[in-house]
């Protein structure tokens, strides 16, 4: 009883649970202004260097026959032009839009590997801001899309009144429809990418921490617990690191298919 006692007493002076204060650090540069400089930013400073390095480099040395760093690179370009866009979008209108969505998919997924990137570890997009800005850029892009094709009546009226609908269903449908257009599609885009950064930053910065208390500060009783900790902490980041990827894929993929809907004549 004196041991279950004294568990929780070593556990609060030893162990640090990670929290959602890991994701607003102090400022190290422009401490309270509107162009702080703090841990985050460094930290997508550091993947928007490594994105722009890698294309720059794969530029420069492009050949007939790739080396395997121009071939992997682009295999990822190859892959965001025909299993994204053009696989939702067409190939003739999904011409036009491939830069955008490859630059949307390239992007995202440099910031969400900073997440499992040691002396990083933690993801550019783990803060609200950086998904917004993403979110945005896709809402603008379906907006205009569908405003440049049908003018602005024309997208509204195809939007918020479906054709083949009866009127008075119109009623029930239109409020929901304009909910899902000005609101709910550039929300879920936030909220899915946000959240599924911070939960795998906190699964494994929580393994970690117990893996750390666990071997070096707790009971030799405990010890052997750490190892089971450790293991999993290592299969959260492998998991991360597929989330990683696949929170870039969806994002994008999600963005060619708000402009497919934006400029189809009927939904």
């Amino acid at each position: 009883m004196s041991f279950l006692a004294t568990t929780p007493t070593l556990a609060a002076d030893d162990f640090h649970a990670p929290s959602l204060d890991d994701f607003f650090p102090n400022g190290f540069l422009f401490d309270g202004t509107a162009f702080e400089i703090n841990r985050i930013m460094l930290v997508r400073f550091v993947a928007l260097a490594a994105l722009l390095l890698v294309f720059v480099i794969a530029a420069k040395r492009a050949k007939l026959v790739p080396s395997r760093f121009q071939a992997g690179v682009e295999f990822v370009l190859d892959f965001a032009r025909r299993q994204i866009v053009y696989e939702i979008l067409g190939e003739k209108e999904g011409k036009k839009y491939v830069p955008v969505i490859t630059t949307i998919f390239c992007g995202i997924l440099f910031f969400n590997l900073t997440g499992v990137i040691p002396f990083l570890n933690i993801a550019g997009t783990g803060v609200i801001g950086l998904p917004l800005v993403f979110a945005l850029w896709v809402y603008g892009m379906y907006i205009g899309a569908g405003v440049k094709k049908f003018g602005v009546g024309g997208f509204l009226k195809n939007n918020l009144f479906p054709p083949g609908t009866p009127w008075p269903i119109y009623i029930l449908l239109t409020p929901l429809e304009f909910l899902q257009v000005f609101l709910i599609r550039p929300a879920t885009l936030v909220i899915r990418l946000l959240a599924n950064m911070i939960s795998g930053h906190l699964l494994i910065a929580l393994c970690f921490a117990a893996t750390q208390y666990l071997l070096f500060s707790a009971t030799p009783a405990l010890k052997a617990f750490g190892l089971v900790t450790f293991v999993g902490g290592f299969a959260a980041f492998l998991l991360e690191v597929f989330v990683a990827c696949l929170q870039a894929y969806v994002f994008a993929i999600l963005a060619a298919v708000y402009i497919n809907m934006s400029i189809e004549s009927e939904h």
